[in-house]
């Protein structure tokens, strides 16, 4: 229990504060340590009294961590947080204070999460969100002022505003990814399949090549172009993953029927053969895929007339393996 948070308890159910002594003067010093001396313990008198205060106390369990990581609480300012939580209190049934108090919390939202969602969408576009403009329109549509623009209208201009500037922004990176894989194909040791499939031999193993409905056992690490890994085998116990050959992505299939087992080789794989223009966690639409793959082991053969099976994919897998009407296609 975080004896800071106790105390304070104690002394909001003796009905006194402790002053912080910051030593703003010797007046403030002298009060919080008349203060330190006059508060008492509360007297639990009767069973009630004391299940009341054990009640109490392990309400406060956590609670410090969280108004710190909510609110940004620092626990210096412990005393001013129950002064507060009494101020609310003692204002309990008060309508024009619960508003206030309505209004400091939407506030606190609004700043954490509403404001940086929308600046995010717009990072890097020509219509990048002003905060005082944004807040002011957030009073204006409050105080059902629509002079400059309705609720509908502006819900209307804000969708194909975004519609517009995700199309040009995934155009973009479209383009980059695309620009890559020209480079990358120029590179030393780099070979290019008729599908576009780019792959480079670390290691030539001498073991059989799975067919596209064996099951293998593998390790990899996946990354976008720009060095980010959106995921990884090897951060995992055990540090393999197993799968059909023909239940991922089509660039892996593809790739795994080439690679004898024992090899390890660096797979390029444009987006067309990957998730295209899908989000996939990390993966943004239209992302070129590197990925280094250990291929361990065939771990089964299946007879190729047996009808694939949706597999059971952890979400950890998911960066590397399309559903079952994905694969289809």
């Amino acid at each position: 229990m975080n004896k800071t948070l106790v105390m304070v308890v104690a002394c909001l159910l003796a009905g006194t504060i402790a002053g912080n002594a910051t030593g703003d003067g010797k007046k403030k010093k002298k009060k919080a340590a008349k203060t330190e001396q006059t508060a008492q313990p509360v007297a639990l008198s009767t069973p009630s009294d004391s299940i009341s205060y054990a009640a109490g106390t392990v309400a406060t369990m956590g609670l410090q961590e969280f108004i710190e990581k909510e609110y940004g609480v620092d626990s210096a300012y412990m005393a001013s947080f129950v002064e507060g939580f009494k101020e609310a209190l003692d204002n309990s049934g008060d309508k024009a204070y619960a508003a206030r108090m309505a209004g400091t919390q939407v506030a606190h939202m609004v700043e954490k999460r509403i404001l940086p969602q929308n600046k995010t969408q717009f990072d890097g576009t020509d219509c990048e969100i002003n905060e005082s403009v944004f807040h002011r329109a957030f009073f204006d549509a409050l105080a059902g002022d629509s002079t400059v623009m309705t609720t509908a209208s502006a819900g209307e201009y804000f969708k194909a505003t975004l519609d517009d500037q995700k199309a040009k922004k995934e155009a973009a990176y479209k383009d980059e990814n695309a620009q890559w894989l020209v480079a990358n194909a120029t590179n030393e040791g780099v070979k290019t399949t008729e599908s576009g499939l780019q792959y480079k031999v670390v290691t030539m193993g001498e073991g059989a090549l799975p067919q596209k409905t064996d099951k293998v056992k593998v390790r990899y690490e996946g990354k976008l172009i720009d060095g980010t890994v959106f995921d990884s085998s090897y951060k995992r116990n055990p540090d393999t993953s197993e799968f059909r050959a023909d239940q991922v992505i089509k660039g892996w299939t593809e790739a795994l029927m080439m690679m004898p087992v024992g090899s390890t080789w660096e797979l390029y794989i444009p987006q067309e053969l990957g998730y295209g223009a899908r989000q996939a966690g990390k993966i943004k639409p239209y992302s070129t895929l590197i990925f280094k793959v250990e291929l361990v082991e065939i771990v089964s053969t299946n007879d190729a007339d047996e009808p694939a099976k949706k597999p059971k994919i952890s979400p950890v897998k998911r960066s590397i393996t399309n559903d079952t009407a994905t694969s289809k296609k």
